[in-house]
């Protein structure tokens, strides 16, 4: 018999319900941006979003998640940037000095004096005096390596030690070098994206593009140039020891040594040693504050490492300079006034109240560890992803209407029930993506009318096969019972060809390939829904009210 239970009938109208709920949201676009957009302000201020949700006029009790628009239909900034990880190593060889000056000391009688010596790129070259001392120096030296950090090189130790003449050469194992490279990526990857959500931008895409290139792609924000100067600050924070101050730029500052401008002061320049007491890699907070003369500044605090070498260092020299160097720029060099423990200070400056609030912003979400060298930029502008929505609109209502007439004009009042279906399908759909917050780009609207294209198919399928049941003078209620279970199996088996091919598409794509995919998929599980259950329920309860004696299909 043609026939549903009746909890199987609430259970599809619940569903239909519930889809058409989510995606309600949608119709009202701007309002319901809006008011996100506040109620995420408020929330990171503190205060009590419901107070937003009623000034922005959309009620709290209807959902508010939307489908994002992609980067080429809400415009904004692509940028495609290649990580410089060869600085990393020069970086670490750099800061390992004074562990080898330290390490070797001890052993004066032994090696003699010991000197730092101008170094090729990704070496740390060190002199000894006694040469006839090299033996014990490297045995010193490499008790300074460390096991690699990483699966492939966990047998292998992360520096190499070896001799030249009168000099220690150390530089990264090929095994460190490695899993530099990845730590690297990782850490640039992780810290753009917190500096992008640090300034609330909509859905941005960052993903690692072959060994050391990052792709960026953020909608809504102004321009490519803009997004560089978000992501191309270093905010690279050390705290280094003073050796003198100069108004020449072009001193010799000697082995080890750096000069640097002072940022405040025009013409002073700074001799500093290279090897930083603290970096910004052992920060945990930084906070825009005022100083003792309600002044912008910036309050910062160490890990427990930092804070110990902090305090240690400010204890040992008390009554010397010592310098805040932000970006290769002396921002401050107080004198030391008394030990500093606890690990937290201020950084002071000619700051603005903007400024010092992007300094804490950069500061928190922590230095870049290499220089990123930009490739590729583009601006889309909203006046072209506007366009790209209305270009995208037309195509949709066209496959729709299109599919609609058709199925009027060939199936008569199914083709009715199917058509109503059809419209629920794109709304479940829509409910969906904004369920998990989706991104809807141009090839992700070429999946939805795709998706309105093979709605109807299920219908085709199941319409056709009872066209022939009928013509073997079966009952109308026999025939449309037979034709939904004749044609279920070819329904199933092309949906799950088309949704696999959806799921690869996902797992090796990416970008628009997957907004492509992801609607794709989304739109095979509503229409089969639709057209096995939706379509099926309204043909059963037209003709358990009617009870035609035939029908046309």
């Amino acid at each position: 018999m043609l026939q549903i239970d009746l909890w199987k009938r609430l259970l599809i109208w619940t569903t239909v319900a519930v889809g058409l709920f989510l995606a309600l949201p949608n119709l009202f676009y701007p309002r319901v941006e809006q008011h996100n957009d506040a109620v995420a302000a408020i929330e990171m201020s503190g205060e009590t979003p419901e107070l937003v949700a009623r000034s922005a006029g959309w009620p709290d009790f209807l959902p508010s998640g939307l489908v994002n628009l992609g980067l080429d239909l809400r415009g904004g900034a692509h940028l495609l940037a290649e990580v410089q990880v060869e600085d990393v190593y020069a970086s670490r060889l750099e800061a390992l000095w004074p562990e080898v000056r330290d390490v070797l000391r001890p052993e004066r009688e032994a090696v003699g004096t010991i000197r730092l010596q101008p170094s090729e790129d990704g070496a740390l070259r060190v002199r000894i005096s006694q040469p006839e001392g090299m033996a014990r120096a490297l045995e010193l030296v490499r008790g300074l390596a460390q096991p690699v950090v990483s699966v492939t090189g966990s047998l292998s130790n992360d520096l190499d030690v070896r001799a030249e003449g009168a000099d220690i050469v150390v530089t990264l194992s090929e095994a460190e070098q490695t899993a530099t490279d990845e730590r690297t990526m990782q850490q640039s990857l992780e810290i753009i994206r917190r500096r992008i959500d640090e300034v609330g931008t909509r859905e941005p895409t960052i993903q690692r593009q072959g060994s050391d290139r990052i792709l960026i792609q953020v909608p809504g924000i102004g321009s490519a140039a803009e997004l560089k100067e978000i992501i191309g600050t270093t905010a690279q924070l050390t705290f280094q020891p003073v050796v003198g101050r100069t108004d020449d730029s072009n001193s010799a500052p000697g082995v080890g040594n750096e000069v640097l401008p002072s940022l405040d002061e025009s013409g002073v320049f700074y001799i500093l040693e290279q090897a930083p007491v603290v970096s910004g890699e052992e920060l945990v907070d930084a906070q825009p504050a005022f100083d003792q003369n309600g002044r912008p500044a910036v309050n910062f605090r160490f890990n427990p490492s930092g804070a110990r070498k902090f305090g240690d260092y400010t204890a040992a020299n008390i009554g010397n300079p010592f310098a805040i160097v932000l970006d290769e720029e002396v921002i401050s060099a107080p004198v030391i006034q008394s030990h500093i423990p606890g690990g937290s200070g201020i950084i002071t400056g000619n700051f603005s109240v903007e400024e010092s609030t992007q300094l804490a912003v950069l500061l928190r979400a922590g230095a870049l560890p290499a220089g990123l060298e930009f490739l590729e930029e583009r601006t889309i502008g909203p006046e072209l992803g506007q366009d790209s929505i209305e270009a995208g609109r037309i195509a949709t209502l066209v496959a729709f209407v299109g599919v609609l007439v058709f199925m009027a004009l060939s199936y008569g009042l199914f083709g009715m029930f199917a058509n109503i279906a059809l419209i629920i399908n794109i709304g479940l759909l829509f409910g969906l993506l904004s369920l998990i917050g989706a991104t809807l780009t141009l090839p992700g609207i070429a999946g939805i009318v795709l998706t309105v294209g093979m709605a109807v198919d299920a219908n085709v399928l199941v319409f056709e096969r009872i066209r022939e049941e009928l013509k073997t003078a079966k009952g109308p209620a026999r025939a449309i019972e037979l034709g939904y279970e004749k044609a279920l199996s070819a329904i199933v088996d092309a949906n799950i060809t088309t949704f696999i091919t959806a799921v690869i598409l996902f797992v090796m794509g990416s970008g628009p390939v997957r907004g492509f995919a992801i609607t794709l998929g989304l739109g095979i599980m509503t229409s089969v829904f639709t057209a096995i259950f939706v379509t099926r329920l309204l043909i059963v309860i037209w003709f358990e009210r009617r009870r035609p004696k035939t029908i046309e299909v």
